[in-house]
């Protein structure tokens, strides 16, 4: 079939759609950031706009800001377009004049300075979590622009507008310019992205009154299969069956479908790399499983688990060696996924040669756990009585600063330092 029309005020990939009804306009963007509103019978300027010139309004914003809007939504009364931009930035501009209306800040930095404030603080280890999901968030859309999208919506009243955070879903009052509420904070493993919002009655029949109405919140989440459904009503706590809440309601990941069926075996779920976030920074590892694959397994398996998770660098001693990955924190804890300990896997390409290197703490042959330690220069008196699985092949910056950290009795560092979480990778991570 021919098109009936072409707009061609676009010259790159049209990212983003909306129509105007009261406007009988649709608002468009691309890739390079360029905000057109047209009217879809004519391709001009729709009679409901109150500009005579572009170049009277802001829609060249995003152009300027050299960003691109990763949603639109319009509000219900008409008046306003909210984009959630890639610069983490949510601009507001009014539709009949095309003027910006208001920004507000998402950037790093604005989160970093939110945690002065009460209502949007988060415990430390908790924050540092979040914002290593940030930045997986930023890497997923760094190589698709098209994945991991959040977006904001407004309410039936058009003064508030809900929009997804690293903190959760917040509520912001357009008119008194402040946040009223945050949904879903609590949900510390999920990062909220689509929103779609219903407020009103399921029977059409009759007018809801107030007390009746029951706003329904639906979101997504970064790397979740799953969808979340936010009410005001409270949680069924009957205890009958199928009043509880449900969070297994997707397919299992597919290694994992295929272990359960047979089809894989524990190798194909060995990483050949890991990131190592904590509060001061990224370590990026690589890890051998070809050569110590019960060690690697151990170390994936528990970095999955979250095992590591919140756990401290217990010890370190300058020109020698940085460890961690001791539930205890005081070097004394922690043991293998299999429970207890594990034998030693020496391979004669892997020494301690080197700064850098990744190694099994231990307490003696075949002593194996959890902690492991990365030395901060060659070690050769460790070899074949320690396990080296990895080696730092990003991040070593991270480790000098660790290694620099002021420490106390029985060389602890004196201002704590948290592994945050590990992210496992399936590919052998690049230095770059």
């Amino acid at each position: 079939a021919e098109p009936l029309r072409t707009f061609t005020s676009h010259k790159v990939h049209v990212t983003k759609l909306r129509y105007h009804a009261d406007m009988h306009g649709v608002i468009s963007t691309d890739r390079k950031g360029l905000l057109e509103v047209w009217d879809p019978e004519t391709m001009e300027t729709p009679g409901g706009a109150r500009w005579k010139y572009k170049s009277d309004t802001d829609l060249y914003e995003l152009a300027k800001c050299k960003t691109t809007a990763l949603s639109i939504d319009v509000s219900p009364n008409g008046e306003f377009l909210a984009c959630v931009c890639a610069d983490k930035m949510i601009r507001i501009w009014r539709c009949h004049t095309g003027k910006l209306y208001k920004k507000i800040d998402e950037t790093t930095a604005a989160v970093q300075l939110g945690q002065q404030d009460a209502s949007l603080r988060l415990d430390p280890i908790d924050f540092g979590r979040r914002m290593a999901v940030e930045r997986d968030m930023e890497a997923a859309r760094d190589k698709d622009l098209d994945v991991a999208l959040p977006n904001a919506v407004f309410d039936q009243s058009s003064k508030l507008l809900l929009f997804p955070t690293h903190v959760g879903v917040k509520v912001m009052n357009l008119i008194e310019n402040k946040i009223v509420r945050i949904i879903g904070k609590p949900e510390a493993n999920e990062r909220f992205l689509g929103l779609s919002l219903f407020q009103g009655s399921v029977d059409k029949r009759k007018q809801a009154q107030d007390s009746d109405l029951d706003p329904l919140l639906v979101a997504t989440s970064f790397n979740k299969p799953r969808f979340f459904m936010f009410t005001k009503r409270s949680p069924d706590n009957s205890g009958e069956e199928g009043s509880s809440r449900d969070v297994f309601n997707e397919k299992p990941p597919k290694d994992l479908a295929l272990l359960g069926m047979g089809g894989a075996s524990s190798k194909s779920l060995l990483g050949k790399g890991a990131t190592i976030h904590t509060n001061m920074g990224d370590i990026t590892i690589r890890l051998y499983g070809e050569e110590c694959p019960k060690t690697v397994e151990n170390f994936c398996t528990h970095s999955r688990n979250e095992y590591y998770n919140g756990t401290i660098v217990h010890r370190v001693i300058k020109s020698f060696m940085v460890q961690m990955g001791d539930p205890l924190g005081d070097g004394t804890g922690g043991q293998s996924i299999w429970g207890g300990e594990f034998e030693d896997e020496f391979h004669r390409s892997l020494r301690h040669d080197r700064p850098f290197t990744v190694s099994m703490a231990n307490a003696g042959p075949g002593t194996n756990g959890s902690q492991f330690f990365i030395t901060t220069v060659p070690t050769p008196w460790l070899d074949n009585k320690h396990t080296v699985f990895g080696r730092v092949v990003k991040g070593m910056d991270v480790v000098q600063r660790i290694e620099l950290t002021k420490t106390g009795k029985d060389d602890k560092p004196v201002d704590e330092i948290n592994i945050v979480n590990i992210r496992i990778h399936n590919e052998v991570p690049s230095a770059k």
